[in-house]
């Protein structure tokens, strides 16, 4: 069975830095693995994605310079370092992995896995 644990989240407050983490048991192999975040009455949009082989990462491009995903293949581990956190950026987020290559990796709807979400709360 496959789990995937969120943690890391909180309230912090405008401009601080957070970095979630997202530990994966079950399953051996992936190609992609990221982040997407829900906000209420909104679409799950995607924030970042890195390769197994963590030779590629993708981010949305409103959120380069300030997020840095990366990840530990020796701990089924992935991170998300948020620096100058904006209250905008207040929401849930989820782990998701993508199987396999095929797809693009900007949808949720091409992930297999999920996680339950962290919370992160930006105050002003």
């Amino acid at each position: 069975q496959v789990q995937l644990v969120e943690s890391g989240g909180g309230l912090v407050q405008t401009g601080d830095s957070l970095t979630l983490s997202c530990t994966a048991s079950g399953i051996t192999g992936w190609y992609a693995m990221g982040w997407f975040r829900q906000a209420p009455g909104q679409e799950r949009e995607f924030v970042a994605t890195v390769s197994w082989s963590g030779s590629s990462t993708f981010y949305r491009d409103s959120l380069k310079g300030r997020f840095t995903i990366f990840k530990e293949n020796a701990k089924n581990t992935m991170y998300l370092q948020m620096n100058n956190l904006k209250p905008e950026d207040t929401t849930v987020y989820y782990c998701a992995v993508k199987s396999s290559r095929a797809n693009d990796v900007y949808y949720m709807s091409n992930y297999d896995y999920w996680g339950q979400g962290t919370r992160i709360t930006v105050s002003s």
